[in-house]
Order: C-alpha cells, then structure tokens, then sequence
C-alpha cells in the first residue's frame, strides 16, 4: 500500500506555495471552484450542478489514469486543492497525503471525505478463503484498513450526492433550489438504478462471481447479498497470482457451474485466462466489469457517465448470474 511521508508532502507544498506567486487562481471572478480526485465524485458533481455548471470549475485531478492508490499530488495538484472552495476526496487510505496537505492550508476549503460521510457503512478490507494475502504486517502494526471504494455502492453514491448537494448549498445559497432540484433528480436516477440491480439479482439462481483480480466491489456485492472468490483484495498491490490461489478459484469455477470469470477494466487477464485453462471445461467466458479507478480525463471528453457505467455493469453482472 502507498504512504506517502510527511517531509515528502512537505517538500511538495514548498514548491507549491512558491508557485503560487505565479500561478493562476482555480478560482474565477464569482464561480466556485471545486477540486476531485476521481472520476465518480467529479461526474456527481457535474450532475449536480447541471444547468448551473457555469457557476463552477470543476476539476478531476486523477485524470491520466493513475490508478487511485499509486497517485501522488503534484505542486500544481496541491495550488488546486489549497485554492479551491470545496475538496472531495475518498478519504481511504490511499488519501493519507491529503491530511498533510490540508494542515499546512492557511485558507482550508470546504472539505467532503467520502469515508467520513459513509462512517457508518464502511467495510473493513476482507481476506476471504482462497484470496491471496498482503505481505505480513510489521509487528505491532494493527491498524483497521478499510475498503476504499465506496464509489461502486448506488445506496452510497445516493448518500454522497446529496452531501455534496447540501455543500454546495451552503457555498452557494443563491442558486440552492436549483442545485437541490438537479440532485433530487440525479438521486432518483441512482436509486432507480439500484432497484434494477437488486431485481436482477433475485431473478438469478447464481449468486456468487468469481473475480480473477483484485476484488473492489465488494460494497456492490454486500449491496445485494452477492457471494464472491477472489485473487486479491481491492486494494492490493499484486499482480502475479500464485498457483494455490489458480488452483482454488478455477476449482470453485467448476464447484459452482459459473460460466466466466470476471476481470477488471485494463487488466492484462493473464490471471483470468490462466484460471479458465485449470478449469475442467476450459472454455469460461471471461467478463470485465469496470471499477472507474482509473478513468481519464480524455474518456471524460468523449463522454464518461457514471450512471452509464453503473448500467453497464448491471448487464455484465447478468451475464455472470446466469
């Protein structure tokens, strides 16, 4: 897992101070300035604003495809983050940067950290049967890690959207009922979507995925009482998968009579297709399902929609009930 060192952070936001005697405000004559880190939060509030969009800059910091936990802020990210009025960021533990980065703020904004919003609702990180373990923790080391990625929730992203909705709100009270209304509709979008995933669920026999990867959705598996086996936990660093780990997951392929295996969104599925050569079959289908952990600002551009990414693994999740 990332950590990123205090003197690091430090040497950072030096850089980053002293830029900023040069450096363009992010925010603009009257317009709020709004800083995400990824492309789920940054989509939210998009949908939120709506019509009012021109009332803010929005910026998606993570938009080259990094993935979430090996990101590292640069001495622009940081002007962006110090400058802006409202900050939303997971808040995991791929986000501990963001602490040192906020304590040496002198003019802190408004800040949303999805993991405090969903305090209530987060999930330790799970090492199920058969999963690859994370190299042991150094002695004395016990510290609760949680799984990072409350974005593939609906029931949560329906929480977080209308925070940000009362936020935005509060920064900007004339223009509220407007916000309001586009955040009203948007949730009942998302909730909508959620009832079609919870109805296709219940009209499967199947109810467990085999994921040949890192597993980050279990909050959308808990969602709807999904059984899952997987290589690796969501917030893994692996990628070579050991021979035990094939073996028990191409086992549980055929235990189960599942017809695929489930990959993520840019996975080399080296992992997968060794999985499906060890089943009895051979002949698996394999399936991706797309975590948004590294969606760029180019695919943005060309349209990116979370609710259609939502939809679209509901149809890839049917194929894998079947």
């Amino acid at each position: 897992m990332k950590k990123i060192t205090a003197l690091i952070i430090c040497a950072v936001l030096t850089i980053g101070i002293l830029a900023s005697c040069t450096a363009a405000p992010v925010n603009t004559g009257d317009k709020l300035s709004i800083v995400t880190t990824i492309f789920p939060e940054y989509d939210w509030v998009k949908n939120i604003l709506g019509s009012m969009s021109d009332k803010a800059d929005v910026t998606m910091l993570l938009d080259t495809g990094v993935d979430l936990h090996n990101y590292q802020p640069t001495a622009d990210d940081i002007i962006k983050i110090t400058t802006c009025d409202l900050f939303i960021y997971v808040g995991g533990e791929s986000d501990k940067w963001v602490d040192d980065v906020l304590k040496d703020s002198s003019d802190k904004p408004v800040v949303i950290n999805l993991c405090d919003v969903l305090s209530e609702n987060l999930k330790e990180e799970e090492l199920k049967e058969g999963m690859q373990g994370e190299e042991e923790a150094e002695e004395g080391e016990e510290e609760i890690e949680y799984d990072e990625h409350v974005w593939l929730s609906l029931k949560n992203a329906s929480v977080i959207c209308q925070h940000i909705a009362d936020k935005l709100c509060e920064l900007d009270s004339a223009n509220a009922e407007a916000y309001k209304a586009n955040a009203q509709s948007y949730i009942s979008k998302i909730n909508a979507l959620d009832e079609q995933y919870a109805q296709a669920v219940s009209e499967s026999e199947v109810k467990t995925l085999v994921f040949a990867d890192r597993f980050p959705f279990r909050y959308m598996t808990d969602d709807y009482s999904i059984d899952y086996y997987a290589a690796f936990i969501g917030c893994s660093a692996e990628t070579e998968a050991s021979f035990e780990t094939i073996k028990f997951l191409a086992k549980k392929v055929d235990e189960l009579s599942l017809n695929c295996v489930i990959t993520l969104e840019g996975s080399d599925d080296r992992i997968a297709k060794t999985v499906i050569a060890n089943t009895e079959t051979k002949d698996k289908e394999m399936l991706v399902l797309n975590s948004m952990q590294s969606t760029t600002g180019e695919q943005v551009k060309e349209g990116a929609d979370y609710l259609a990414i939502m939809t679209s693994n509901l149809e890839v999740l049917k194929q894998a009930l079947k």
